[in-house]
């Protein structure tokens, strides 16, 4: 049996394989309530007929100002429970965990009639320049993270995500490049980590399911100014200290930058298996990873835990029972019989 497509089990959470549906936006909602749709039944439940173990619901917004857009899924509202809970109701029954990515997009929430972020820094020329939180701001949102995980474990999820990553609020208090904050939220590492810290401990101590957090690990900046993989080591270890059972680890977002270093496929997994010296704890890596092989090959020499697959899900639904073929993966389980024999020649 091949690595990728053997279970897992991280905690009390226990995987049937190592590939997870990474969160991917997809702004269907079209009411702009922040409800989940009968398209997220059927996009999330293609994927979980297609035998993937986890599968992690797009960002997911804990204030309507959240969003990235106000197409965007949302957990701020008692309301949005009942429907979210049917949809994860529908993945368990086809056989698929579930996760979702609560999220605030911060300085980058393109539909926000006051975007807000660390410091009154504009994300590039054609963005509105966002608010600087107060102090109260910032324990409001903290309140809001908190309601919203717990609305997600009323609904029955089995992971949620932080999302800390991609330039999104949480990432924008870790940026040295865009946290300028004078008070104890900026300046030193430990304080620029303080809100992801006190959103996971909160988390921590009312969700029972497994926690994970997903970090940018570079901004792509070349002025010497970004945190080091030194300092993202930090990070990691006081997140496996505050209770996070897994890294999730990507790259980016956080400035108006292109990437600086080859687009290949894995090109990301070096930053997690750097993660992976500091803790120990399991790290998903994310990134092209299209290529089963190459997925089995970090799996198999430890550079990383889990495999995140984003838009190759996308462009094949069917990716799961065509990496077996290619592995060579005689004890993976089709859906059903039925499936089985479409994939016959």
């Amino acid at each position: 049996m091949s690595l990728l497509l053997s279970p897992i089990t991280i905690g009390n959470l226990s995987l049937k394989n190592r590939v997870v549906m990474s969160p991917m936006c997809m702004y269907e909602v079209k009411k702009q309530d922040g409800m989940v749709t009968p398209f997220h039944f059927a996009h999330y439940g293609a994927r979980a007929i297609a035998n993937v173990g986890l599968i992690i619901i797009e960002a997911t917004a804990v204030q309507p100002d959240g969003r990235i857009t106000k197409y965007d899924l949302g957990l701020w509202d008692d309301k949005q429970t009942e429907k979210f809970s049917q949809l994860v109701d529908s993945l368990h029954y086809l056989g698929s965990k579930v996760g979702v990515q609560l999220a605030h997009a911060g300085r980058k929430a393109v539909d926000a009639q006051q975007p807000l972020a660390s410091s009154a820094i504009a994300f590039n020329t054609s963005s509105i320049t966002p608010k600087a939180l107060s102090l109260d701001e910032i324990k409001q949102i903290r309140a809001d993270f908190v309601a919203a995980s717990k609305r997600a474990q009323q609904a029955g999820v089995d992971v949620i995500e932080i999302h800390g990553a991609h330039g999104y609020l949480i990432n924008e208090f870790l940026s040295p490049l865009i946290n300028q904050r004078g008070d104890e939220y900026g300046g030193s590492l430990a304080n620029r980590y303080r809100l992801l810290h006190e959103i996971a401990t909160d988390m921590r101590a009312q969700f029972s399911g497994s926690l994970w957090v997903r970090l940018s690990l570079s901004d792509y900046d070349q002025s010497g100014q970004q945190n080091s993989i030194a300092d993202w080591q930090q990070v990691c270890q006081w997140l496996e200290r505050d209770g996070i059972d897994v890294i999730d680890v990507s790259t980016g977002g956080v400035m108006d930058y292109a990437p600086n270093l080859p687009l290949h496929g894995g090109y990301q997994t070096p930053f997690a298996t750097a993660m992976k010296q500091a803790v120990n704890i399991p790290v998903a890596t994310v990134g092209l990873l299209d290529s089963p092989d190459l997925a089995e090959y970090i799996l198999q020499t430890k550079q990383a835990d889990l495999i995140l697959e984003g838009r190759v899900l996308l462009r094949n639904i069917n990716w799961l029972a065509d990496a077996a073929r290619q592995l060579h993966d005689h004890h993976y389980q089709h859906f059903n019989d039925s499936y089985q024999q479409g994939q016959m020649k």
